[in-house]
């Protein structure tokens, strides 16, 4: 028998009871976590007389978004299905995906309803909304002092 130096790993220190005692199927079940990977990324940006508005949905085309304004809320819906078929003398294979997704913004009161603009492309869904006339910035009038 012949005798081996003991070497500790450098990664003993991670290798505690609690690493194993963590029940990763709570955080994957966390409603949290399942809310935020079903909606996707969102850029508001704020103008002088318009809110523009970017929403990431790559993999999808026009006609695969439904979007509505409701009681001052943006509605953007969207839905997307697949299937494949294919057939052999000894087999068929079928694959299909389904995608979907929701998005409600509460628009403020300062946006015009009939003026809201969008527009599909590269991935990315672009909202314009204009300003009402009274929500626009406008330079400070001076008030001169006698």
């Amino acid at each position: 028998m012949s005798l081996v130096k003991f070497r500790k790993s450098p990664f003993e220190s991670l290798l505690t009871p609690d690493l194993f005692d963590f029940n990763f199927n709570n955080l994957l079940n966390d409603k949290y976590w399942l809310k935020t990977m079903d909606e996707p990324a969102l850029n508001i940006k704020e103008k002088s007389d318009e809110f523009e508005i970017e929403l990431a949905a790559p993999g999808f085309s026009k006609k695969d978004f439904k979007v509505t304004i409701d009681e001052g809320c943006l509605n953007i819906s969207a839905e997307k299905s697949e299937s494949k078929e294919e057939k052999d003398e000894n087999y068929t294979r079928k694959e299909f995906s389904y995608n979907s997704f929701k998005r409600s913004l509460q628009l403020p009161e300062t946006v015009f309803d009939e003026k809201v603009k969008a527009k599909y492309e590269n991935g990315i869904l672009r909202f314009s909304l204009a300003k009402k006339e009274i929500a626009k910035s406008h330079k400070p009038k001076v008030i001169e002092i006698s």
